[in-house]
């Protein structure tokens, strides 16, 4: 069984070299493992490091993605694959030995469609902001119940996973990415997936290292337009997100509509200063808790801002993407036509 694994990128060269160098300390079997770069027109020396690494390993391939974004990287990337196994992996990833061969065990043991691992939050840099988020994106009050963020103990079946291990005839019978969606395309894939009876299992002995963002614009702008696309799918008739993405923009909209509304009707106002003591005292409890956890209490002064941060950015682009979303013909169409599937289907 040949397996090809692609990896869309773009401006990585902080990391592709690490990427790529624990996919060649793979232990699967290099004769039946291809690797696909789809590099998205860097301009940082990306392409010059995947060259170097390609020249001395012939089973990696750099490929070029004129339309930059990550759904048009992995349709180009699996239209060029020889594999009957499509692997994705990430840039901003590193992986043990037995990563590759353990997802594709587990695709064939648990007769899935697609399977994926969970994330080790591990930071690159030593700040300790970098620290700090990575204490965050791995803690259930910062991330709900994605359970590849946490600690599975036994397969099970989920609505999505990160790096999707998929069998190559899911793409003929689900289709493609959909190539409107900068982020969240494999949200949207596995509801389709799913919808047609393909079964996704969380493999809890797989595992990836993901190296958040370590500075604060980047963190906070990430999580901002993450916030946006997740409703985007909406545009389309489906519904690919869980009751967790919706957390953080009901909260931005009771602090900041519940203050505003409060300047001409009081208990409005006392309604979101209410949830702003309620969700104050909860990150002082998850942050005390995380850096406990961590041994690093230090981080406890740090994490509460971490925490908002991460919530309230991903909040604010939930609420700007939804009005994105109300401007467009589909959603209304779908609305009134069929109606919106739901992400449970």
């Amino acid at each position: 069984m040949v397996v090809s694994a692609v990896i869309p990128c773009r401006n990585e060269a902080r990391h592709i070299e690490d990427c790529l160098a624990s996919i060649v300390a793979s232990d699967f079997p290099k004769e039946r493992l291809e690797v696909l770069v789809v590099d998205g027109q860097s301009d940082d020396g990306t392409v010059a490091l995947i060259e170097r690494v390609a020249a001395e390993h012939p089973w990696i391939t750099l490929l070029h993605n004129p339309g930059r974004t990550a759904p048009r990287a992995m349709n180009l990337g699996i239209r060029a694959a020889r594999g009957e196994v499509i692997l994705r992996m990430d840039a901003h990833t590193t992986y043990p030995p037995e990563y590759i061969r353990r997802c594709v065990e587990g695709l064939l043991e648990n007769e899935a469609d697609n399977v994926g691992g969970r994330w080790v939050i591990q930071p690159k840099e030593s700040t300790p902001l970098a620290q700090a988020v990575a204490v965050a994106l791995a803690h259930r009050f910062g991330v709900g119940n994605a359970h590849y963020r946490l600690q599975p103990t036994a397969p099970r079946e989920v609505d999505t996973v990160p790096y999707g291990c998929y069998r190559r005839d899911v793409f003929d019978r689900v289709g493609w990415f959909n190539e409107d969606l900068r982020r969240g395309q494999d949200m949207d894939f596995n509801l389709r997936l799913r919808a047609v009876g393909g079964r996704i299992v969380l493999l809890p002995d797989v595992y990836c290292y993901y190296h958040p963002r370590a500075t604060w614009w980047a963190f906070t702008r990430h999580n901002f337009w993450n916030g946006i696309w997740v409703l985007t799918p909406m545009r389309f008739g489906r519904v690919a997100f869980s009751p967790r993405h919706l957390v953080p923009g009901l909260l931005v909209l009771v602090l900041v509509g519940g203050a505003l509304v409060g300047l001409a009707w009081p208990p409005a106002g006392l309604l979101a200063l209410a949830a702003a003591v309620g969700y104050g005292a909860a990150v002082v409890a998850a942050s005390v808790h995380g850096a406990w956890r961590a041994g690093k209490l230090r981080l406890a002064l740090l994490l509460p801002f971490v925490f908002a941060s991460l919530h309230l950015a991903y909040g604010a682009g939930t609420l700007v993407g939804f009005v994105r979303v109300l401007g467009t013909r589909g959603f209304w169409r779908a609305l009134v036509g069929r109606g919106l599937r739901p992400a449970d289907v």
